[in-house]
C-alpha cells in the first residue's frame, strides 16, 4: 500500500445524531469537527454532503457497532444499511470499522475533561467519530 495521502471522513451513525470526524492534511490526526442532528435521510446525506464537498473526502469510514462477541445484531445492520444509502447517495467507497466502546471511550475522554458526558451528546458523537476514523488510519498507517 502506498503511503499517499487519503481524504477520510469518520462517521458515527447513532438513532439521534450522527458524527463526523476528518483527518488532518497528513493522514495522521483525527478529530472530531460536527454533530447532525438526524431529520431525515434527505437531509443527512445533504448536511455530509457539504462536509463531504469543502473536504474533498475520497472515502466514508464508518463505525459498526459489533456486539461484544463479535457478532453482527440489529443495530449493526442498520448502521450497515444506512451506511450502504450514505455511500450510494454521495458516491463514495465506504469502510467499516469496528466501533465496540468508542462512545465509552469518548464518555472517559469527556469527563478527563471535567465535563458532563449528559450535556456534550454531540461532542461524544463527534469524539467517538474521531476515535473510529483515527483506529482506521492508525491500522492503514501500520499496513503501510
Amino acid at each position: 500500500m502506498k503511503n499517499s495521502f487519503i481524504s477520510a471522513l469518520g462517521v458515527d451513525v447513532g438513532r439521534k445524531r450522527i458524527g463526523i470526524a476528518g483527518c488532518d492534511g497528513t493522514g495522521l490526526i483525527a478529530t472530531g469537527i460536527t454533530t447532525i442532528e438526524r431529520r431525515s435521510f434527505i437531509e443527512d446525506v445533504a448536511a455530509i454532503q457539504q462536509i463531504v464537498k469543502d473536504r474533498q473526502v475520497q472515502i466514508l469510514i464508518v463505525g459498526l457497532p459489533y456486539a461484544l462477541d463479535g457478532s453482527i445484531g440489529f443495530q449493526a445492520r442498520h448502521v450497515q444499511k444506512f451506511g450502504n444509502k450514505l455511500a450510494k447517495a454521495l458516491s463514495l467507497p465506504i469502510e467499516y470499522v469496528d466501533e465496540r466502546l468508542t462512545s465509552y471511550q469518548a464518555e472517559q475522554l469527556i469527563i478527563a475533561e471535567n465535563r458532563s458526558p449528559s450535556r456534550n451528546k454531540g461532542l461524544i458523537d463527534r469524539k467517538a467519530a474521531a476515535l473510529i476514523l483515527q483506529q482506521w488510519l492508525d491500522v492503514r498507517r501500520s499496513n503501510v
